[in-house]
Protein backbone atom coordinates (compact mmCIF):
# COMPACT_ATOMS: atom_id res chain seq x y z
CA UNK A 1 0.00 0.00 0.00
CA UNK A 2 1.39 3.36 -1.00
CA UNK A 3 1.54 5.99 1.73
CA UNK A 4 0.09 9.35 0.73
CA UNK A 5 1.98 12.49 1.62
CA UNK A 6 0.02 14.93 3.68
CA UNK A 7 -0.40 18.37 2.13
CA UNK A 8 0.06 21.02 4.77
CA UNK A 9 0.05 24.71 3.91
CA UNK A 10 3.20 26.56 5.03
CA UNK A 11 1.44 28.62 7.68
CA UNK A 12 0.13 25.42 9.26
CA UNK A 13 3.42 23.59 8.86
CA UNK A 14 4.85 26.14 11.31
CA UNK A 15 2.56 24.63 13.96
CA UNK A 16 4.00 21.17 13.31
CA UNK A 17 7.51 22.61 13.30
CA UNK A 18 6.91 24.20 16.71
CA UNK A 19 5.39 20.99 18.08
CA UNK A 20 8.41 19.02 16.90
CA UNK A 21 10.78 21.51 18.46
CA UNK A 22 8.83 21.43 21.74
CA UNK A 23 9.04 17.63 21.82
CA UNK A 24 12.77 17.68 21.07
CA UNK A 25 13.40 20.23 23.83
CA UNK A 26 11.31 18.19 26.30
CA UNK A 27 13.36 15.09 25.45
CA UNK A 28 16.65 16.93 25.88
CA UNK A 29 15.55 18.53 29.17
CA UNK A 30 14.97 15.02 30.46
CA UNK A 31 18.40 13.99 29.15
CA UNK A 32 16.88 11.18 27.11
CA UNK A 33 18.36 9.99 23.84
CA UNK A 34 16.43 9.45 20.63
CA UNK A 35 16.98 5.72 21.06
CA UNK A 36 15.64 5.70 24.64
CA UNK A 37 12.48 7.60 23.75
CA UNK A 38 11.82 5.69 20.54
CA UNK A 39 12.19 2.32 22.28
CA UNK A 40 9.90 3.38 25.14
CA UNK A 41 7.35 4.76 22.68
CA UNK A 42 7.48 1.62 20.55
CA UNK A 43 8.48 3.47 17.39
CA UNK A 44 11.52 3.45 15.13
CA UNK A 45 14.11 6.12 15.88
CA UNK A 46 13.64 7.49 12.35
CA UNK A 47 9.98 8.09 13.25
CA UNK A 48 11.00 10.04 16.34
CA UNK A 49 13.37 12.06 14.17
CA UNK A 50 10.42 12.87 11.88
CA UNK A 51 8.30 13.86 14.90
CA UNK A 52 11.02 16.18 16.15
CA UNK A 53 11.14 17.76 12.69
CA UNK A 54 7.38 18.27 12.74
CA UNK A 55 6.48 15.98 9.87
CA UNK A 56 2.72 15.70 9.40
CA UNK A 57 2.94 12.24 7.86
CA UNK A 58 3.60 10.63 11.25
CA UNK A 59 0.55 9.09 12.90
CA UNK A 60 -1.18 10.83 15.75
CA UNK A 61 -0.66 7.67 17.81
CA UNK A 62 3.11 7.96 17.44
CA UNK A 63 2.99 11.60 18.58
CA UNK A 64 0.87 10.52 21.58
CA UNK A 65 3.25 7.71 22.56
CA UNK A 66 6.20 10.10 22.52
CA UNK A 67 4.30 12.59 24.66
CA UNK A 68 3.42 9.74 27.03
CA UNK A 69 7.06 8.73 27.38
CA UNK A 70 7.93 12.34 28.18
CA UNK A 71 5.12 12.55 30.76
CA UNK A 72 3.22 15.06 28.66
CA UNK A 73 0.22 12.90 27.74
CA UNK A 74 -2.21 15.30 29.41
CA UNK A 75 -1.19 17.93 26.84
CA UNK A 76 -2.84 15.70 24.25
CA UNK A 77 -6.23 16.49 25.79
CA UNK A 78 -5.72 20.16 24.93
CA UNK A 79 -6.02 19.39 21.22
CA UNK A 80 -9.32 20.77 19.92
CA UNK A 81 -10.50 21.35 23.50
CA UNK A 82 -11.52 24.96 22.95
CA UNK A 83 -13.99 24.97 20.08
CA UNK A 84 -14.65 28.71 20.06
CA UNK A 85 -15.96 28.74 16.47
CA UNK A 86 -18.30 25.80 17.10
CA UNK A 87 -19.72 27.46 20.21
CA UNK A 88 -20.38 30.67 18.26
CA UNK A 89 -22.25 28.71 15.60
CA UNK A 90 -24.25 26.92 18.25
CA UNK A 91 -25.06 30.18 20.07
CA UNK A 92 -26.25 31.80 16.83
CA UNK A 93 -28.59 28.88 16.23
CA UNK A 94 -29.86 29.04 19.80
CA UNK A 95 -30.52 32.76 19.41
CA UNK A 96 -32.44 32.10 16.19
CA UNK A 97 -30.22 34.24 13.96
Amino acid sequence: MKIKNQIIFPKYQKIFDQLGENIKLARKRRKLTIIQVSERAGIHRATLDKIEKGEASVSLGAYFNVLRVLGLQSDFLKLAADDEFGRKLQDLKLLGK
